[in-house]
């Protein structure tokens, strides 16, 4: 594990972690590990402050897990303990709920056959429906909300690295992904651009089993006589955007393109895109969410 000590002339982070049982707090733990944070799961909060002034770890950056697992846990007690923790000014606090939609919870602890902390001798629905009752208010209080019902192990130590990662010298990291409306959109995502108005490859045979990196579908795509203005109009929307967002805070941003399928017209946008925010100097990440589930373009 690296070991990272916050900057001399930089506040010390502390990342309260909480949010439904099985969304993925023990995952997200490791991801903080792995930044070099101080990662401690299932803490009372009682505990928290003397965590923070520990003589042998008073330099590193913190990520700590509260949540129903304590017996004595409530929201009242940790908004209150939240409050106390920016006050004080050479911390940096932030609060990361993880989420995730109810069929997703059930399926895992299911599959893992793990007891829900609030289902006791209950059914696990039980326990979800109980702990999202108690929670609610705690995650309208959160600064950065995961939900991670679709998200892969991948996916979400890249969110959590995006956000959390100490090094900001870069500016805001971009990430730009493609989808099928089928699917659903991202629930990562902060932004969506809709590309179902292109015209489709889909229908054409030749084209159909290819994707929108490969040259003959960018080539079709892009020869719609929409194509350049829509690349121009978002381009114009966004750049002078990406500073703003940056001078609020925001370290990170997903920018999310869906067409029908997620194979053929939103790759080959956000392929364009990628090219543009990176010749403007921005860092750039590219996913293909629906890439091999096939699908109409």
């Amino acid at each position: 594990m690296t070991e990272t000590s916050a900057p001399p002339s930089a506040k010390r982070r502390v990342v309260i972690l909480s949010g439904m049982s099985g969304a993925g707090k023990f995952t997200a733990l490791k991801v903080f590990e792995d930044l070099g944070y101080e990662a401690v799961d299932n803490l009372r909060l009682s505990l928290v402050p003397a965590l923070i002034d520990d003589a042998n770890i008073s330099a590193r950056h913190l990520a700590v897990a509260v949540d129903t697992r304590n017996v004595n846990f409530t929201v009242a007690d940790l908004l209150r303990a939240l409050h106390l923790l920016t006050s004080r000014p050479e911390l940096q606090v932030s609060l990361l709920f993880l989420d995730c939609s109810d069929d997703a919870l059930q399926q895992r602890f299911t599959e893992t056959r793990r007891r829900h902390p609030l289902a006791h001798d209950r059914p696990v629905t039980d326990g979800i429906r109980s702990e999202r009752e108690v929670l609610r208010a705690l995650k309208n209080e959160a600064d950065q909300v995961i939900d991670t019902s679709e998200l892969s192990v991948r996916d979400l130590r890249r969110i959590i690295a995006g956000y959390y990662r100490f090094d900001h010298a870069l500016g805001l990291t971009l990430f730009i992904t493609s989808f099928s409306y089928r699917h659903g959109v991202p629930r990562e995502a902060d932004l969506v651009f809709d590309a179902r108005f292109l015209a489709n490859p889909h229908w054409e045979a030749s084209l159909r089993p290819l994707s929108g990196r490969e040259d003959e579908v960018a080539a079709y795509v892009r020869r719609d006589p929409d194509y350049a203005v829509f690349i121009e109009h978002l381009t114009h929307l966004l750049l002078p955007l990406l500073p703003r967002y940056q001078q609020e805070g925001k370290s990170y941003l997903t920018i999310a393109v869906g067409c029908t399928g997620g194979r053929h017209r939103s790759v080959t946008v956000v392929e364009d895109l990628a090219n543009v925010f990176a010749v403007n100097g921005y860092v750039v990440g590219i996913g293909h969410r629906d890439l091999d589930r096939g699908g109409k373009g």
